[in-house]
């Protein structure tokens, strides 16, 4: 009934057959058995068949949780690429494994595709693009990319939605919120994931990365930060075109990430290259706020001059001031081997400071860092530091905030993309002066001051309502209707054993009285006139007996808890 009450529509209960039969394939019966998908399948008279292949039993679990979700479709895969950058969640077999998720789908129906244009661009779409080809440079789960000329002859690129997609991934969403809460309730070993937590996380994601509009907003942001970088190209958007279901950019024609032959052949510098992709990226995290959440090597293209153009803004982190200001505190304690303000960062971080234990945390910190003091920064392996410390909060129980989770996972990419154009590459030394400089500006007059003219302000606005919140205080006073209330955790706790206390006391006394009662009636002289009596004596001593077992039962779980 759970389930039932959990889905509550009957085209939820077709895809939730879909995926209890895709789960029970690659060897996940239990699962499905424990968050109680099998009972409600039954009752609907769905059929399960409750075996994996054996072949499929014999590889490792998270190939077979990758190899599931790509069964199950764009929504579960996009999921996946979530988790990948939940690096303080998973630990590394995990994060690998979903790194292999291929977002690549078959092209949509040049019908469907030239009909969903021509309603966004309110006439037919070869009237306002030249040479538009249908047949997609790329096609994904969410998107697909069609080359074309604007009438000037400038080369463009239309991304196009997929048509229909959005009921699609809208359902998925709800249902994955649905199973997250029956997880979560039904498998308690499993809530240390924050199931609820990581699907809202990506519902917002994935909604996010449905608004072409805000991809090209995104785009144009950093394309202005980076405006004196003439080594940095982002495409132009051309919003005359733009909108919700439509993104319309300038064409990159350049040197794929992947294609390092190519970029050989070229006779581009390998190691400028990477120094200026991670200077970019370290730039847009620690100056900018607003940074590539995925700066793979699907996402860039080296063009002549030794210039990096970055493409696909469709998932971006973002983080304020204070943020910047406690990543590069961090940063620089792991790069120069002070542990202290690494831990008080960390624990800042936590949203739940009662369930860390801060002195043990500071000591493993503290361990952890000193096997790095006195490294040469040439031989600190920046990436691996990142990922050992994810493995000790996970350790802890903790986890990240949902923007810093994406930056750990952009700080790993950035490093490996790095290494693969220059072996020598060494992040740490790159990143090391450009902290120090974060640092420094953190602390400069101009900024101190601009923090204490905010703080002056806030104060100001408190003292500004002071008056009319005092008021509002008073007012409620005088209709009595003013409550004050404590909520004290040792008294809840003490007053709830003194609850246990009185009930156990009380079916002791009521059980003490069926005793007494019982040896009375059952010590009457045999006579069929008082059966009834001996009946109603044996009935007692029956509900005595069970009332003694009652307390001792209570008792002893009591010292056991």
């Amino acid at each position: 009934m759970m389930l039932w009450q959990a889905i509550g529509a009957a085209r939820d209960l077709a895809r939730a057959h879909e995926i209890a039969t895709v789960l029970i394939r690659y060897g996940f019966s239990d699962l499905v058995r424990r968050i109680g998908l099998d009972n409600a399948l039954e009752s609907a008279g769905r059929a399960l068949h409750w075996r994996a292949p054996d072949e499929l039993l014999r590889i490792g679990t998270p190939e077979r949780v990758r190899r599931a979700l790509e069964d199950l479709g764009p929504t579960f895969v996009k999921l996946g690429q979530v988790l990948a950058t939940r690096v303080d969640l998973l630990p590394p077999e995990w994060i690998a494994e979903f790194g292999k998720l291929q977002d690549a789908a078959p092209a949509a129906p040049i019908e469907a595709v030239r009909a969903q244009l021509e309603e966004d661009l309110g006439q037919a779409p070869e009237a306002v693009f030249a040479g538009l080809q249908f047949e997609p440079l790329a096609a994904a789960s969410l998107a697909q990319v069609h080359r074309a000329r604007l009438a000037d002859g400038r080369q463009i690129v239309l991304k196009v939605r997929r048509p229909g997609v959005r009921p699609l991934v809208e359902a998925d969403l709800s249902l994955l919120a649905r199973l997250a809460d029956i997880v979560e309730a039904e498998a308690p070993d499993l809530r240390r994931y924050h199931l609820r937590e990581v699907v809202r996380e990506f519902t917002l994601s994935l909604r996010r990365e449905l608004d072409f509009a805000a991809e090209c907003r995104n785009a144009e942001r950093i394309a202005r930060h980076f405006s004196g970088h003439p080594e940095i190209v982002i495409p132009a958007i051309h919003w005359a075109w733009c909108g919700e279901r439509l993104n319309v950019q300038d064409y990159i024609d350049g040197i794929p990430g992947r294609d390092l032959a190519a970029l050989d052949a070229s006779g581009l510098d390998r190691k400028l290259l990477a120094r200026r992709g991670a200077a970019a990226v370290l730039k847009m995290i620690l100056e900018d706020g607003l940074f590539h959440a995925d700066p793979h090597q699907g996402n860039v293209f080296y063009l002549p001059d030794n210039r990096i153009a970055f493409i696909d803004f469709g998932m971006v982190g973002r983080l304020s001031e204070t943020r910047r200001h406690e990543v590069a505190v961090m940063l620089y304690g792991l790069v120069t081997g002070d542990s202290e303000p690494v831990a008080d960062v960390l624990l800042e971080w936590q949203e739940d400071g009662d369930a860390v234990a801060p002195g043990r945390l500071r000591r493993d910190i503290d361990n952890f860092v000193d096997q790095y003091k006195g490294m040469l920064l040439k031989r600190l392996d920046l990436a691996a530091m990142l990922s050992d410390l994810m493995a000790l909060l996970r350790e802890h129980g903790l986890s990240l905030p949902p923007e810093l989770s994406l930056l750990v996972k952009a700080f790993i990419t950035l490093e490996g993309m790095g290494r693969q154009l220059d072996p020598d590459f060494d992040i740490a030394a790159e990143a090391e002066p450009l902290l120090r400089q974060a640092l420094l500006e953190h602390r400069a007059p101009a900024m101190m001051a601009r923090r204490g003219w905010r703080s002056l302000g806030n104060a100001f606005d408190v003292l500004a309502g002071l008056p009319q919140d005092l008021g509002g205080l008073l007012r409620a006073g005088r209709r009595g209707k003013l409550q004050l209330q404590i909520d004290v955790v040792s008294l809840k706790h003490v007053a709830d054993q003194l609850d246990r206390a009185a009930s156990r006391m009380t079916i002791g006394i009521v059980t003490a009285a069926l005793i007494i009662g019982t040896a009375i009636v059952m010590t009457v002289v045999h006579d069929p006139a008082l059966g009834g009596l001996r009946t109603l004596g044996l009935l007692g001593f029956i509900g005595a007996v069970a009332g003694g077992l009652w307390v001792l039962l209570s008792v002893w779980r009591g010292r056991r808890g």
